[in-house]
């Protein structure tokens, strides 16, 4: 709770929610209190600091809550939203090979899914999907970038993963479409619209967005002028996107 909220007061009645839920016992803050004593303990272990010093420098005591200090750079966590906000902004330049390798470099910071082995509370588990659904977006638009530069036979196996894993995302699956299209696999492209269909149908009682369905017809021929790459998403369109990913 005090890493993913860094250099930021956590309030108390936050922690105890995370830890006890609804239900808290009656020393709660007691313990609380004991947990953050030891927490100290264990700072002067690693840092040789005292204990005065690690209270004023490392998990500081504040109006209703604590602070856990930590250096730039120091968590991986930090490091991926830096790389992601270079990412986005190379890609919103026009700047396509910079911004993939900066995304790449961002999802390369990841070892499997967000706090997997944390015995997450209502709190922390809000803050997992929230950095899970961010990875999901980097990716998209770091594929939207491949797509851009003709990489279109190279992104087929991640995206068949990625499809499978996400049976409703309709971003994903349109840029399979584009990439099995543009590599010379149309019936394969026109395949995977008809099984997202058929799912959001199913799944959800919804047809597929305008925007795919529009893909659709540029696949079948139907709309002879349509662009199968002008239905990405434009660079211009990613100023202030990581923001949104926050």
């Amino acid at each position: 709770m005090l890493l993913v909220h860094s250099d930021q007061v956590v309030p108390v009645s936050s922690l105890i929610t995370d830890l006890w839920d609804e239900l808290p016992p009656a020393s709660g803050l007691t313990t609380l209190q004991t947990y953050v004593l030891n927490l100290r303990k264990y700072f002067v272990g690693v840092t040789g600091m005292s204990a005065t010093e690690v209270a004023k420098q490392i998990l500081i005591t504040r109006p209703g809550g604590y602070l856990l200090h930590v250096e730039p750079d120091a968590l991986d966590m930090h490091r991926y939203e830096a790389l992601v906000d270079s990412g986005l902004a190379a890609l919103a330049n026009g700047n396509d090979e910079e911004g993939i390798a900066d995304l790449d470099a961002a999802l390369r910071t990841w070892r499997g899914p967000a706090l997997v082995d944390i015995a997450a509370g209502r709190v922390l588990e809000s803050k997992a999907l929230q950095l899970s659904e961010s990875r999901l977006v980097t990716i998209e638009y770091m594929l939207d970038g491949e797509l851009r530069l003709g990489r279109y036979r190279e992104v087929l196996s991640r995206l068949a993963a990625l499809c499978a894993e996400h049976p409703l995302n309709e971003r994903l699956h349109a840029q399979y479409m584009r990439a099995l299209h543009l590599s010379g696999r149309r019936a394969q492209a026109l395949e995977v619209f008809h099984r997202l269909r058929v799912t959001l149908v199913n799944e959800l009682g919804l047809d597929p967005e305008r925007s795919l369905q529009e893909l659709h017809a540029a696949i079948l021929g139907v709309d002879d002028d349509a662009d199968i790459l002008t239905l990405t998403t434009r660079p211009a369109m990613l100023a202030g996107a990581s923001a949104r990913l926050r």
